[in-house]
């Protein structure tokens, strides 16, 4: 998997265009079912920890602006084995890109940003 670019509709990800925002896992791109950064919880993360083998890695972006998640949220993947990387989705996508190129098990949870296209 490879992030080519994004913008304000979604993302073209290994040659596929997806609109709106994603989940980039290592094998396959799904639709993610959030609006914002506020519908990210340790639910709306569930597909991101049933994942076999297991990804060491979660790079949330959060859209124009690095988000706060709740504490509890991050705690809880953090049990589970999963270290979770919030950033810009700007900086998400470069991230997800250069842990893919050192093959770290790695996921991404990417929505648009706002006003800005890139890459």
């Amino acid at each position: 998997m490879f992030i080519e670019s994004y913008s304000t509709r979604g993302f073209t990800i290994s040659g596929d265009v997806v609109v709106g925002p994603c989940a980039v896992l290592p094998r396959s791109i799904l639709q993610w079912n959030v609006g914002s950064h506020r519908d990210i919880s340790y639910e709306s993360l569930s597909l991101f920890r049933l994942l076999e083998p297991q990804i060491e890695i979660l790079v949330l972006g959060t859209g124009d602006r690095v988000e706060r998640l709740h504490p509890a949220t991050l705690k809880q993947m953090r049990e589970c084995g999963i270290a979770v990387e919030v950033q810009d989705t700007a900086n998400a996508c470069a991230t997800f890109n250069f842990l893919m190129n050192e093959r770290r098990l790695v996921a991404a949870g990417l929505i648009p940003p706002r006003g800005t296209s890139g890459m």
